[in-house]
Parts: structure tokens; sequence; C-alpha cells
């Protein structure tokens, strides 16, 4: 295709063979480095081969409704290794415990989430569909007044405990300004309500029984967000010690 030359000609150049060799020698060279810079990036898919060794981290579950604890084990598998786009995603996980009560259904729901894993994609919605699980015998709750609405709910919330550690789920925790105002909040009514606690664990201890173990005021209710037992009354509003949810904001 001919092209118009519009402007004056200032000076030319003639390429010789020997430099236009060279251009050519460089060029494969260049090319290379450029393709090995746009690889294609390895994503989680159902057809990737499982690795001989896999990281796993083992997380405990106690509850009050067995006196046998379950160990959650989480496998990942590693994409990407030594490049900057390395990650860990989950791949497969296992239950185990001394009780047999739940073994069917734990040993199905375990095959599911491991082939979800597999899948790959956003996983992360797991963690809500398994803490939408409500137990018809009720739930119950935890140390520190957190309510667990059942089994399943709780394998949930070590689901997400473990992609919060990979990166999967960013944590969105509050800022160091709504932790300051709570715990203002958390001294004043304390203050307030300090004699009323003291005369309690008194008749508590009188009688010899212990109330339930909670990191937050007695006499809190429970958060419909967060689903524990931090929720207060101060200047007229209810606010959550644990999240920050409040009716006024």
């Amino acid at each position: 295709m001919p092209i118009e030359i519009k402007n004056k000609i200032v000076g030319y150049e003639v390429i010789s063979k020997e430099a236009g060799d060279e251009t050519a020698q460089v060029d494969p060279a260049v090319d290379k480095k450029a393709e090995q810079e746009t690889a294609e990036i390895i994503q989680m898919h159902e057809k990737l081969e499982r690795p001989e060794m896999l990281l796993g981290s083992t997380y405990k579950i106690k509850t009050p409704q067995s006196e046998h604890a379950l160990y959650i084990t989480i496998n990942d598998v590693l994409l990407n290794p030594g490049t900057k786009h390395e990650m860990r995603r989950p791949y497969e996980i296992f239950i185990n415990s001394k009780n047999m009560d739940h073994f069917q259904w734990i040993v199905a729901l375990t095959r599911i989430i491991s082939a979800v894993f597999r899948k790959g994609g956003d996983v992360t919605f797991l963690v809500d569909e398994l803490r939408s699980v409500f137990d018809p015998r009720g739930g119950y709750f935890k140390k520190g007044g957190k309510y667990k609405p059942s089994l399943v709910g709780e394998i949930g919330d070590a689901i997400e405990c473990h992609m919060r550690m990979i990166g999967m789920i960013e944590d969105t925790g509050m800022d160091d300004c709504q932790k300051e105002m709570l715990e203002a909040k958390r001294r004043e009514y304390e203050a307030i309500h300090c004699n009323d606690r003291n005369s309690k664990a008194a008749d508590q201890e009188a009688t010899g029984s212990t109330g339930e173990a909670s990191d937050f005021p007695p006499n809190s209710q429970l958060c419909s967000k967060c689903n524990t037992k931090a929720v207060i009354s101060m200047d007229g509003c209810m606010t959550c010690l644990s999240c920050g949810d409040s009716k006024c904001s």
C-alpha cells in the first residue's frame, strides 16, 4: 500500500542486510518474553488435577449439644506458585468426630462442599447458605454470647474464617473510630449498671449458680444482624456492642 509523504524530508538512512538480520534475531526473544508475561493465569476449575500435597487448616467446634467436638479440616490448592498471581483456593473439606450420630449427613455435606470448591468461581456464597440453616430443636449460645442457629451454621462460620485467612473474603470490620465509640458506650453502660451487676453476681455466688458466660453486659439483647447477645439501650437508642448495628444510624 503506497504511503503519501506530506512533510519535508530532512534525512534518510539505508538499512544494511546485517542490521536487518540482527533485528530479525531480536524479535523472537522479545515476542517470547511478552508471551510469558501475558501467559494464561490458572484459575480453579473441576478438571484441575489434585496435587500430591495440599496446604490444610483444622478448626475445632465444640457445641453444648454433644460432649464430643467436631474437627473441620479444609485443604487448599496453591495456584500459579512463584508468580504475582499466586493464590490459595479451598479444594476439599473433611469433618471428623467421635460422635457418630451425624455421620451420614456430615459425609454427604463434605462431599457436596468439596465439589463446589473444585468448580471454582465465587464460592463464598456457601457461608450464607450454611448460616441460614436452623435447627428445629433450637440453637445454642457460645462463649461470649454468640448465638448459633445450628451446627451447620457453625460449620459455615469455620469456612468463613478460613476464607478470610486465605484472602477470599475481605475483612470489612469496624474502623478504629467505631471501636472507640462502642468501647466508650460499653464503659458508660457498665458504670451506670455496676451496682445491679454486683448484686446479681452476689446472688449467683450465694446460690452456687453461674450465669451464661458473655463478654457483654448481662442484660444485653440478641442482635438480629450478628446474632450476638450484645444489644443495649444507650441514649434512647438500641446499639450492638459487637457489630455496631444501631437503630438510630
